[in-house]
């Protein structure tokens, strides 16, 4: 059941569902306003809680194993939009679309979903949350140096602006910052808490994701985008999850990395953060923006959660006879 629950993320059908009432019941004038200012408090909350929920001692941690931690943040913040530039001459695709292919490869890795499947994968768990974590911490930072860098070139020049840098700064970093130094204090609230807040994050990306697409569809989202553009971006997800995923394999193999510690390269590194994607989109870009911007994300977010499950399962199982074989050859070497 936790397997089938990971392949159908109830969360991404909660975020259809978003798309489908905006699609339907737009917010528009005073009503956009209020989603707006809603949208915004729930974005500084969200990284409030992000900051609030690392420990210290992950932070630290992290410098210990700094080959494999190296290579994971290579991997997403280097490998990744390197494939991005490349997807830039997908000609078939709006600019739009393809801008938000580039914007998909700027963030940082999923935290919950890259322990999950390092886990059932019998990966290195310790070294998934550590890499998980440090990456969403950079992204913080890098994602958005990397937009102001790389999506000028990518046709959106003009959509990073000082009130962007702002925005990062006040709703992303402050928070974050706040958060964290409120540890002592609210840490064992937090823990305690961790699944009602948990909550607490997802209505208020549900709450970014109706707002973005409110707007979009105000400006003419759906007839702007076509079935078969659909479908081509789709294919440019997979092929682009497919090949962080022979990079990331083939990476550790040249590194020489066990086979835990490869585990967690390869699902830490093919990773793309919805939850950290959707708020920062809605501080970087106008509100009409986002909703195209966000959509080859929340496609991504899906297929990657389908491939990865169905490969660490058979990690998993390949890990299960190898310690099945080692048992048997152990009692027949005692006998």
């Amino acid at each position: 059941m936790s397997r089938l629950r990971l392949i159908l993320d109830p969360f991404l059908l909660l975020l259809i569902g978003m798309v489908v009432l905006a699609s339907l019941l737009p917010a528009h004038g005073r009503g956009a306003q209020a989603v707006n200012i809603a949208a915004d408090i729930g974005i500084v909350l969200l990284f409030f809680l992000h900051g609030a929920k690392l420990s210290r001692e992950a932070i630290w941690n992290g410098a210990r194993a700094w080959k494999l931690h190296l290579a994971t943040l290579g991997t997403t913040f280097a490998a990744f939009p390197l494939l991005g530039l490349a997807m830039q001459r997908i000609g078939a695709l709006p600019d739009t679309m393809r801008a938000g292919l580039l914007f998909l490869t700027l963030l940082p890795s999923t935290v919950q979903s890259s322990i999950a499947f390092t886990a059932i994968a019998r990966g290195n768990v310790a070294a998934a949350v550590v890499s998980a974590s440090f990456s969403n911490l950079l992204g913080i930072v890098l994602t958005p140096l990397l937009v102001a860098l790389l999506m000028r070139s990518g046709g959106t020049a003009g959509m990073i602006s000082f009130q962007s840098i702002e925005g990062i700064v006040l709703q992303l970093l402050l928070p974050f910052v706040i958060g964290h130094l409120m540890r002592p204090w609210i840490g064992s609230f937090v823990e305690r808490h961790r699944q009602a807040l948990g909550r607490v994050d997802r209505t208020s990306i549900l709450l970014i994701v109706y707002s973005a697409f409110s707007a979009a569809v105000v400006e003419g989202l759906w007839h702007k985008v076509s079935r078969a553009e659909l479908a081509l971006l789709t294919g440019a997800c997979i092929a682009l999850l497919l090949a962080v995923l022979i990079f990331t394999w083939g990476l550790g193999r040249i590194l020489g990395f066990s086979r835990q510690d490869a585990i967690v390269l390869q699902f830490c590194g093919s990773k793309k953060s919805l939850a950290s994607g959707v708020p920062i989109a809605g501080v970087l870009f106008p509100a009409g923006a986002v909703g195209p911007l966000i959509l080859p994300l929340m496609l991504f977010h899906q297929i990657q959660l389908i491939a990865c499950a169905l490969l660490a399962r058979h990690y998993g199982e390949e890990a299960e006879q190898a310690m099945g074989k080692r048992a048997a050859e152990t009692a027949e070497a005692s006998s």
